[in-house]
């Protein structure tokens, strides 16, 4: 194990952040053209690239701790100060390019995450609002027996299609 192991492993890292910002991304498209029937889909899949990320995470650290041995620096060493102690050659460089990259990429994905959170509590209330709206209609447009609209509604025949529509209407005749 080593500093090879460790670039790769952040090469691993850096490709499933893309892939996070690309499923956020995509999120995001289905949440704008109002496409909510795959939203629970797209939300799935950012859910398992961040379980992977996890994974990713945690063999980095490992990975980090060894570089930082073999260096001389300490053990619990974040990337920044692996590079600072790394020695003469292209590992500070390597190391660096990778902190650089998914520096860039975690701005973009909390970009992405707050624009979709956004949109997604917009979406919450205009559906709230729709179906008050809806609620409010239908209280007040439910046709009674005689076709009739609302609850104060009256028709021309007596009897229980009359008392029907005095109640509040009903969607249909029971008398049918």
């Amino acid at each position: 194990m080593g500093a090879n192991e460790l670039s790769a492993l952040l090469w691993r890292e850096r490709e499933l952040l893309e892939l996070l910002t690309f499923k956020l991304e995509e999120e995001q498209l289905l949440l704008t053209a109002g496409r909510t029937r795959w939203v629970d889909h797209a939300t799935r899949e950012v859910e398992q690239v961040l379980e992977r990320l996890r994974e990713a995470g945690l063999a980095r650290a490992v990975e980090v701790s060894s570089v930082a041995q073999e260096w001389g620096t300490d053990e619990e060493a974040p990337l920044r100060d692996i590079i600072a102690s790394a020695p003469a050659g292209p590992w500070g460089e390597i190391f660096t390019a990778h902190l650089r990259s998914m520096t860039d990429l975690t701005s973009r994905i909390a970009q992405l995450r707050d624009e979709n959170e956004r949109f997604l509590r917009a979406a919450a209330r205009a559906t709230q609002e729709t179906l008050a709206t809806a609620a409010d209609a239908a209280a007040g447009s439910i046709y009674d027996a005689t076709g009739s609209v609302g609850a104060g509604a009256t028709g021309g025949r007596s009897g229980q299609a009359g008392a029907t529509a005095a109640s509040g209407g009903h969607l249909f005749d029971g008398r049918l």
